[in-house]
């Protein structure tokens, strides 16, 4: 009788018994691309991450997602956790670290999730990143579809003008004084109003939801490159709708993990 999935101790090898089965094909994809293995205290604690979002019931609900850090090169850094994996526009090997992750340049460097803003249903979504460094500059969005205000629908967050950090989720733009980093993101599952959460905090919007603008859906700026940031980040997740504090959680474990397993 198969084994349930379970958290691991740092001793433990990845072909192991107990590893989930999405954790291993993970690791094993981003091996191939790096080339060599992993050390397996990353493999562990990439194994206990999975298995703890499964553990929170917020796996199913990740449609789209990197972790943009542990992976010994950039292109194992890319390597999708979940779903299509993302069009590198203009990051190179020197813009990744293992323990932090990829830093953006303000200018020229984004990812194209190759996922839709339109490809999950109108109220049943969320979109979140982990920012290691926040950006210093004012006007710079850390993820979106839809750049300008007249876009409908539209779903994006990051700096805004004013300093603090704006938000939108298939409309309703709010724009709070804060600019901090861990996991920043959106998340809406009702038609009169969704959450963010910054700072360890989840802030409920009200806002009708608008039809999602039909637009590939970026990280490190707004659609097709639009206001690009020079924040570092070491997540992005995309999907339905789910509970933003676990999965903050779970990323504050793994973050932890990593910085510790690696020199």
């Amino acid at each position: 009788m198969p084994m349930s999935p379970r958290l691991l101790r740092p001793t433990a090898s990845r072909s192991g018994i107990g590893f989930d089965a999405d954790a291993a094909t993970y690791i094993r994809a981003v091996e191939a691309a790096d080339g060599q293995a992993l050390e397996p205290v990353v493999g562990v604690a990439i194994n206990n991450f999975v298995v703890g979002c499964k553990a929170d019931g917020i796996w199913s609900a990740i449609k789209a997602s990197c972790l943009l850090m542990g992976a010994r090169t950039l292109s194992g850094a890319l390597t999708p956790l979940v779903g299509a994996a993302p069009t590198n526009n203009n990051f190179v090997s020197a813009d990744y670290n293992r323990k932090t992750g990829l830093i953006g340049n303000g200018s020229t460097k984004s990812l194209n999730s190759n996922r839709n803003n339109n490809a999950d249903p109108q109220d049943n979504f969320h979109a979140a990143v982990w920012v290691q460094t926040a950006d210093a500059n004012s006007g710079r969005a850390y993820f979106g579809a839809g750049a300008a205000t007249n876009e409908a629908g539209a779903t994006n967050f990051g700096r805004g003008s004013g300093g603090g950090l704006f938000f939108r989720c298939r409309g309703g733009l709010t724009q709070p004084s804060a600019n901090p980093t861990g996991l920043i993101g959106v998340s809406r599952s009702a038609s009169a109003s969704y959450l963010y959460r910054a700072a360890l905090t989840n802030t409920t919007v009200t806002a009708t939801s608008e039809i999602p603008f039909s637009a590939n859906l970026f990280v490190f700026s707004a659609t097709n490159s639009a206001f690009p940031t020079s924040a570092r980040m070491t997540f992005y997740s995309i999907g339905e709708s789910l509970n933003l504090a676990l999965l903050d959680s779970r990323l504050a474990t793994l973050n932890t993990a990593i910085g510790a397993a690696i020199p």
